[in-house]
């Protein structure tokens, strides 16, 4: 008798090592269709089917060619079906041409991507399309080159590119509509030129070009690689999909998703509900031994010659034969060894029921077959696991898992094995991740004792008491033990002897005394052919192999004229059970029939871990019927319905059968989900068996035993079939005509999507067939489901050969989704590519799958291609919001009335009634001030600034300033010959310097306007005169700058280092309050450069509000970490310190460059009470000094009562709150850090100040907000987002919230615009192109209803306000405002408002490597750009994890995602992203990304 043992039991399959040319393959696959060539006429085959073969031509003329040399197949033959490969290839063809943007990639990202070779993407093919199929099965291609339609320089522009994806990417022409490109062939190099010269924050188009060259507004020329792939992707998405779902109701407020509502013409089971089948009864043997050790007692004792066990080396050769008696002996010795031996302080190390592993290669059968034996003896219960190869197997923490759950702690094992384990320093065997401690024992002869002459091991009769535990790893990666009895192990020997008509099997061969001969895997390997020449050698009777052992001995069989199966009458299939199987088995018998092989000798059994062998075919002479073939609807499988395919559709599954149920034991099919009821008679379910050869347990799981193994199969009344409980199979199927069990798939492959279900292995036969020998290396593939928004979607991972190049990888993806849409009528949601040999290996070196799944779902699995798909697979998503009609302003009054809500509206305190009036109509010009504070404190110092070592660089008193500020006056007289009104550019580093001269313009009468100083160019234009130091005149005046702008049409530029020291005649007099005091210039977030005019007036109201909230004195100090350019920050250093005559000390952020603690040193040194930040200060010292303590010794925070961070948008919770944690114990109250709020129609509106309630948090529900609703929520709820109040409105302000449309007022927590009205409100913009009236309304709107008098200035920002429990200093209660965010930003998507805020703050969340994140739209397309701070290995691991989790958290479809590096996404000086710049250099292709995935 003999038996491939690959291992001791089922364990996935590994491949052979060669690959098989082309031409190989062809003629294979010629020879295994001969015989249904002449069948294409059309006449039926069994099962009712048609193979129709294209391309029959060339197949015959492969076969009359002698094949020299022996190929090997590299693919896995578990899904090998040449008809299901025709069907692909078949189903392929039907497809169109269809263009997808490819995704673009960098070229060291392409050197990691395989791991042996690259081959550079041929240029010349970078455009095919996805061609249709020719007969023989090559792609049509057309190169780029021939569209005629394309102008050749866009070809120019794309080589010339700068970035250095641009060769391996695709630049096939968007749409392909010849009017595209013609009419903008001017714009040549011009449009590249400009859109590298454009500087960044400048808008528009500078003059001297024509606007009719630019495709947008943004600047991005319109021959962008980029923006032609969006214009693909689009034309992709635009196909029709498959008709949507029936969609219901849904409440514009509460974001249903779609429930999938059945198709009610989905087939349905008809047939009658199918009872339990009963096998035939177990025969009655007379001398049947009472337990399997009684049997090896009696063949040892009475036929010790009888050879039991033969071990094959690697080469074929015979290196040991056990005999029954040297088993006995052996097992004895053994047995007495473990119980007497082995101690630990003087106690026996084992006691009778202790768990041991047993840890055997599967090419040493022998010493495993003594090991089991010998712990069966000393009632010892043997665990057996693979050896471990290395410390990180995959799943081996699993297996570690469960060896310490069943208490074990010592493993059996070979010498030989033992010494390849690896060793720790010590030399003993390292402990395995997740292992418990082991100690190692080798069972070889020299190291067992021999038994004492009164020591007899009890042989007793087979009880319920667990003989050994088998270990089974489920779909979710968790490992089980399954525990199998000793009554289990008898009946199982006893139900197979009278199946297979045995009259003397590893357990059964004991009980009826045979000879195995065992195969080693490894033998397999080099000779395929083995196991045919030793059953013909042995003249052996029954042959067990897998249907992989037969496929390669295909393979091989030529080599062989002589041998012959005749003495077969039983070859085992031992993974019948898998479907694929069926072909293997035909295309054997069809060749080995001529060499004896009779056709009823192949028997498919089906088996799994929890029922052992639960069916198997009987040869027609022990009674069994005609093998049965079905030929079945995938479609209809997929609803767990069968269908017998008579149409001959593409989509069909042939089954086999695996024979009958086990004598002794009862079937039934019941439902996979749920209750256990009885399926119908055309209904897929999992089998059931009721038998005393089952396994009993999971140990120590009682929960899932009594799910598995006491199963109560119900009838659909619900009354239970039996009093008897059932043991659930895992395996799903269905009874037929003979009683014939049928096995479609198993439960730990089944993925159920949208309903319907779809088995891993179908999916993957699928993939192969679709070009397995070109592309995928060794068959290697893995197919699993991954939840992602309440619905499996399928994940297909790929080893791609070494040699494979891009233009490969994506065609063989694109077709592989066509293929799955087409056989399976379901769409895989991630298809990835991984480089040859880097999936994780199961024991025998098949996929481990539920490892994968891990490393995909963790971002570790380094793909080199990636392609998602959730646009197609998706269609669970909420409807679209649809805006309601319009509800008028005065009903939303009306209804916040009837609703009890009052208006949203809130003022600071009311400045007309304060004690500083006299000092306030005194203090209306700023220069009159600092005249002032010169002539009555002359010595008071009003600032100094610190350099990075932490020391004065310089100071200034009310004096010293002055006197700065008259001759900066008289040289913009005399030098500069300027008039009153003129313009000038203050160019300054951060400093004294820049104020000074600041006062000097407000001196001569002039308008200044404070620049940063690397690009002046950005709006000199206008400016009569720059003012600046020399050295950076110097740089003005340099070459480069020469090269970016015309030095010809700057203006005068003077230097303010060595002035003339001249008394000024009469500082200018401004003829009225209104009359324009300075200009504000500043970036915003959406890259608008955006000039606000100020006027005398709102300057010293300003002054006066930030005064009064923050309580400033001359006796005062106060610390400023910002820059001196704009908004608030330019207040706090240039205004405020002359008008309320407190000291500042000024910290350029700059200097935190050099030292981090400068400005935090700085504050503890002065004992300052009142501090000002921005965001990026406060993330500079959070991230540089949390793991720098030692840079804050003796620092003391104690002092500061108030830390503001002044900012123009939502508060950062996350970054205030570490900030705060990380500095508490340096003395930081957590109440002293709070936000401000501004922004370019009013620089201050909100800030905490030194008195009035701290700051409160609210907790809202992030769905509301996209609907544009406020609904508060407890914190921790579901989608609930923190929103922190901005800081207390400041004195003389008023705030009301607007309706974004109707411009009505709101209630109460209601979202609309935030509008201010105070007497420091900008008086306009200043724009540089003159376009001033575009936005004028922003400063002068009025309600539409209510209160229509006042004049208020719109923000463009979102919030509500909320009236508080608190109390502020005028004992009214508190209104707090809450900001979420500026309208500009907001992303209009699917009828919905988000913040992209948001979206990108569960992005960062996604992978520990994504540094930052930005997000913005184009044409409708949400693109995601991520900054990677890791290796480029884990770039592709990034695009699913993103996909899902703005799917998971935003339900909103990523269209593209974009991996670049640290530092990419453009941030101006207040930290803030800016997006549009991103954009505009994402579309002009200038960011150089590592990856640009586009998901289909």
């Amino acid at each position: 008798f003999l038996l491939i043992l690959n291992n001791i039991f089922e364990l996935p399959l590994h491949f052979l090592q060669e690959y098989i040319t082309q031409k190989g393959y062809e003629k294979k696959r010629a020879k295994l269709l001969a015989r249904y060539i002449p069948l294409i006429q059309g006449e039926k085959l069994h099962g009712n089917y048609t193979f129709v073969v294209p391309g029959s031509s060339q197949a015959t003329a492969g076969v009359s060619k002698q094949q020299k040399s022996r190929s090997t197949n590299s693919r896995d033959e578990r899904f090998r079906s040449d008809v299901h490969t025709e069907a692909v290839q078949a189903a392929l063809a039907k497809y169109k041409e269809r263009k997808m943007p490819m995704p673009s990639k960098r070229r060291s990202v392409l050197v990691h991507s395989s791991v042996e070779t690259y081959t550079p993407p041929d240029t010349s093919s970078a455009s095919e399309d996805e061609g249709s199929l020719r007969r023989q099965g090559r792609i049509s291609s057309t190169p780029f080159q021939s569209h005629s339609n394309v102008e050749p320089w866009l070809n120019r522009v794309i080589q010339g590119s700068s970035t250095s994806s641009s060769a391996s990417s695709t630049s096939s022409h968007p749409g392909g509509k010849p009017a595209a490109a013609s009419n903008t062939a001017p714009a040549t190099t011009a449009a590249t030129v400009l859109a590298d010269l454009m500087v960044a924050s400048v808008r528009g188009v500078p003059r001297g070009y024509s606007s009719s060259i630019l495709e947008t507004a943004d600047g991005v020329p319109v021959n962008s690689r980029v923006s032609s792939k969006i214009q693909q992707l689009l034309n992709t998405l635009k196909r029709p999909k498959r008709p949507p779902l029936k969609e219901f109701f849904v409440d514009d407020f509460e974001e249903l998703l779609e429930v999938q509502q059945p198709d009610p013409n989905q087939p349905k089971p008809e047939g009658n509900q199918v009872n339990v089948l009963k096998g035939e009864p177990l025969g009655v043997v007379t001398n049947w031994p009472p337990s399997l050790l009684a049997a090896l007692q009696r063949w040892g004792t009475t036929q010790s010659k009888a050879p039991c066990l033969t071990a094959l080396d690697t080469t074929g050769k015979a290196i040991y034969t056990l005999t029954y008696g040297k088993l006995w002996s052996r097992s004895l010795k053994l047995a007495y060894t473990l119980l007497n031996k082995l101690t630990t302080k003087n106690e026996p190390l084992l006691k009778p029921g202790d768990r041991v592993a047993l840890v055997f290669p599967n090419s040493d059968p022998v010493m495993f077959m003594v090991a089991f034996y010998g712990c069966l003896l000393a009632e010892l219960i043997p665990v057996p696991i693979e050896v471990p190869l290395t410390r990180k197997d995959a799943g081996s923490q699993q297996i570690g898992f469960l060896l310490g759950s069943c208490g074990v702690t010592l493993a059996l094992t070979t010498d030989a094995c033992q010494k390849g384990l690896p060793k720790a320093q010590t030399g003993e065997v390292v402990t395995f991740k997740g292992w418990p401690r082991l100690m190692w024992f080798v069972i070889d002869g020299k190291h067992l004792a021999k038994p004492a002459k009164d020591w007899h091991p009890q042989v007793r009769d087979a009880s319920a008491e667990t003989a050994y535990i088998e270990y089974k790893t489920s779909k979710e990666g968790s490992t089980v033990g399954i525990t199998v009895s000793h009554a289990s192990m008898l009946a199982h020997c006893h139900a197979l002897t009278q199946a297979c008509g045995y009259s003397e099997a590893l357990l059964n061969s004991v009980m009826n005394r045979m000879h195995v001969i065992s195969i080693p895997y490894a033998l397999m390997k080099v000779n395929p052919l083995s196991w045919i020449q030793k059953v013909c050698s042995y003249k052996a009777r029954v042959a067990v192999v897998k249907s992989r052992d037969m496929h390669w001995s295909l393979l091989a069989q030529r080599d062989q004229r002589d041998v012959s199966l005749s003495s077969l009458r039983m070859l085992i299939v031992a993974d019948g059970a898998n479907p694929w199987s069926i072909s293997s088995c035909d295309a054997f018998l069809n060749v080995f029939q001529s060499r004896g092989l009779r056709p009823e000798v192949i028997c498919p059994c089906a088996s799994s871990s929890e029922a052992l062998t639960v069916a198997i075919r009987r040869p027609s002479e022990l009674g069994g019927p005609p093998p049965g073939k079905a030929v079945l609807s995938m479609n209809c499988l997929s609803f767990g319905v069968i269908r017998v395919d008579t149409e001959e559709k593409l989509s069909v599954l042939t089954v086999q059968d695996v024979g009958q149920i086990m004598p002794g034991a009862s079937m039934c099919v019941v439902k996979v989900d749920g209750t256990p009821y009885l399926c119908k008679a055309d209904e897929v379910g999992e089998i059931c068996v009721n038998s005393g050869a089952t396994g009993t347990a999971y140990f120590g799981l009682l929960g899932i035993t009594k799910n598995v193994f006491e199963a109560i199969p119900v009838t659909a009344a619900g009354i239970p079939v039996s009093d008897q409980p059932f043991t659930r199979t895992g395996l799903l199927g269905f009874v037929g005509p003979d009683y014939l069990v049928f096995v479609v798939g198993k439960l730990d492959g089944l993925m159920t999507v949208s309903g319907r279900r779809h088995n891993a292995d179908d999916v993957v036969a699928t993939a192969l067939a679709v070009e397995p020998m070109k592309f995928v290396y060794r068959g290697r593939i893995a197919v699993f489901s991954v939840p992602v928004l309440h619905d499996d979607r399928i994940v297909l991972v790929a080893e791609q050969r070494p040699d494979a190049s891009e233009e490969d990888s994506f065609q063989w993806m694109s077709r592989v989704l066509q293929a799955i849409d087409s056989i399976h009528q379901v769409g895989v949601y991630c298809l990835a590519l991984v480089p040859a040999n880097t999936l994780p290996k199961a024991p025998l070196g098949g996929i481990h799958i539920s490892e994968t799944k891990q490393r995909f779902l963790e971002g570790a699995l380094h793909p080199c291609n990636v392609l998602m798909c959730p646009h197609t697979c998706v269609t669970n998503l909420p409807k679209p919001r649809q805006k309601q009609p319009d509800v008028g302003p005065a009903s939303m009054i009306v209804g916040n009335l009837v609703a009890g809500k009052r208006i949203a509206q809130a003022s600071g305190r009311d400045v007309s009634q304060l004690e500083d009036n006299d000092q306030a109509r005194k203090f209306l010009y700023l220069a009159d001030v600092l005249q002032w504070r010169a002539q009555t404190t002359p010595d008071h110092p009003l600032f100094l600034l610190l350099n990075s070592k932490g020391t004065v660089a310089s100071t200034a008193s009310c004096i010293q300033l002055h006197k700065r500020a008259e001759r900066v006056a008289v040289a913009l007289m005399e030098k500069g010959r300027l008039n009153v009104g003129d313009h000038v550019a203050l160019v300054y580093p951060p400093g004294v310097d820049l104020i000074a001269t600041f006062y000097g313009c407000l001196y001569a009468g002039c308008v200044p306007i404070t620049v940063r100083p690397p690009h002046p160019q950005n709006l000199v234009s206008k400016s009569a005169c720059i003012l600046t130091t020399q050295a950076i005149m110097k740089l003005l005046r340099s070459k480069e700058a020469a090269a970016a702008v015309d030095i010809k049409t700057w203006p005068t530029i003077l230097d303010t280092d060595d002035m003339p020291k001249k008394k000024l005649a009469n500082v200018f007099r401004p003829t009225s309050p209104d009359m324009l005091a300075y200009l504000d210039f500043s970036v915003s977030t959406t890259g608008i450069l955006a000039g606000v005019k100020m006027s005398h007036a709102a300057t010293s109201a300003l002054c006066r509000s930030i005064k009064l909230q923050c309580e400033l004195y001359p006796s005062r100090q106060i610390a400023i970490c910002l820059d001196p350019y704009c908004g608030l920050g330019f207040a706090l250093w240039c205004l405020c310190s002359i008008y309320s005559g407190h000291q500042s000390i000024l910290v350029p952020p700059l200097e935190l460059e050099s030292n981090v603690s400068l400005w935090l040193s700085a504050v503890s040194q002065y004992k300052v009470r009142v501090t000002f930040c921005s965001y990026s200060v406060m993330e500079i010292c959070t991230k540089g000094l949390g793991t720098q303590t030692d840079a804050l010794r003796g620092v003391n925070l104690s002092c500061v009562r108030t830390c503001m961070v002044v900012a123009e948008e939502r508060p950062r919770i996350t970054l205030t709150q570490s900030f705060s944690k990380l500095f508490k114990d340096l003395g930081l109250s957590a109440r002293a850090v709070s936000t401000t709020f501004g922004c370019r129609v009013n620089v201050a509106i909100c800030l905490q100040g030194t008195a009035g309630p701290d700051p409160t948090t609210v907790y809202v529900d992030m769905r509301a907000l996209r609907h544009d609703r406020v609904r508060l929520v407890e914190r921790g709820s579901p989608h609930s987002l923190p929103l922190m109040e901005s800081g207390k409105i400041l004195p003389g302000v008023k705030v009301i919230i607007a309706h974004t449309e109707t411009k009505g007022p709101l209630g109460d927590s209601h979202l609309g615009e935030i509008w201010v009205s105070s007497p420091h409100n900008a008086t306009g913009y200043y724009t540089v192109y003159g376009e001033e009236a575009l936005h004028a309304d922003h400063f002068t709107a009025r309600l539409s209803f209510g209160d229509t008098q006042t004049v208020w200035a719109r923000t463009g920002y979102l919030g509500f306000l909320r009236r508080t429990e608190l109390t502020d200093a005028s004992g009214e209660r508190h209104d707090a405002l809450y900001v979420v965010g500026s309208l500009d930003e907001t992303l209009e998507l699917r009828g919905m408002r988000y913040h992209p805020i948001d979206i990108e703050t569960s992005v960062i969340r996604a992978h520990k490597s994504i540094a930052e994140c930005a997000v913005f739209t184009w044409t409708n397309l949400l693109v995601v750009v991520v900054e990677l701070e890791g290796s480029e290995q884990e770039a592709l691991d990034l695009v699913a994890l993103v996909t899902n989790v703005v799917l998971e958290e935003h339900y909103l479809i990523v269209g593209v995602v974009v991996i670049v590096d640290p530092g990419v996404i453009p941030i101006n000086s207040r930290g803030e992203k800016q997006r549009m710049h991103l954009r505009d250099g994402f579309l002009a292709d200038q960011l150089d990304p590592i990856y640009v995935a586009y998901n289909m």
